[in-house]
């Protein structure tokens, strides 16, 4: 059995370039596996355009914007196949399918309360983007293209996102400052999921502005993938993974 840390993991400074220089090295480690990666990635993708479809076909198209912003706070946890994949390159292994999808690691109770705190982050965000909505207009606009023409032809709905846009990019980056090093630092079983959480907020506060770029750089593209029906997240998110875990590496490089 390995003992716990009896300290908190150090956390390293880094420079403004350093999100460029993951995405740069990640982007090398997907093409030395491929297949599996982009099998990962497509299986996610596939599931995100089927779900989506059947939001829409069900007449709920008005929470597709909802829910594809709440994918950004789920995906930390469902690339942990990704950050498998990392440490294997890593170490000089290559990733097979299987060893992404059942990554032994991950099941355990401390993943769990993070996939939990994760939910209740995203519940909650929902629930004031509902008050939001609520407060700025009496009409219940049951399809898309009346929502959006409401958010953007008038006084009441521009406000709206404006009030929405700051409230709920202030809730994802507390939860994204909760998670960014957490996630793949569980991958350890010496680390807990407080020890990790610490951790991965310390690295936001230790290097701010670097890290609100990166924040910046998952979201974006991520929710870029929309414009494709998702179909995009078969090489965006695997990509991403592997950025996460150079991420990860670099930050709090005495945690894995």
């Amino acid at each position: 059995m390995t003992s716990p840390p009896t300290a908190l993991p150090a956390v390293a400074r880094i420079g403004a370039g350093a999100p460029f220089r993951w995405l740069g090295g990640a982007w090398s480690d997907l093409w030395r596996a491929p297949l599996p990666c982009l099998t990962y990635g497509l299986v996610l993708s596939l599931f995100s355009l089927w779900f989506t479809l059947t939001v829409y076909n069900h007449g709920a198209s008005h929470w597709i914007f909802a829910l594809t912003c709440g994918f950004v706070f789920v995906a930390p946890v469902l690339a942990m196949g990704l950050y498998e994949a990392g440490r294997r390159l890593e170490n000089g292994e290559r990733p097979s399918l299987p060893q992404m999808v059942f990554v032994r690691a991950a099941l355990r109770q401390d993943l769990a309360y993070l996939g939990l705190a994760l939910l209740l982050i995203y519940l909650t965000w929902g629930g004031i983007a509902q008050i939001v909505y609520g407060l700025s207009t009496s009409t219940i606009h049951r399809n898309l293209p009346d929502l959006i023409a409401f958010a953007t032809d008038t006084l009441a709905g521009r406000r709206m996102v404006v009030i929405g846009s700051v409230i709920g990019g202030a809730i994802a980056f507390f939860a994204y400052c909760l998670v960014v090093v957490t996630a793949p630092m569980l991958l350890d079983r010496r680390n807990d999921v407080f020890i990790a959480v610490v951790t991965s907020v310390r690295t936001v506060v230790v290097n701010f502005w670097p890290m609100a770029l990166w924040a910046l750089i998952l979201a974006a593209l991520t929710l870029s993938t929309a414009a494709t029906g998702f179909l995009a997240l078969t090489v965006v998110f695997p990509w991403l993974g592997l950025a996460s875990w150079r991420a990860f590496r670099e930050l709090a490089p005495s945690a894995a």
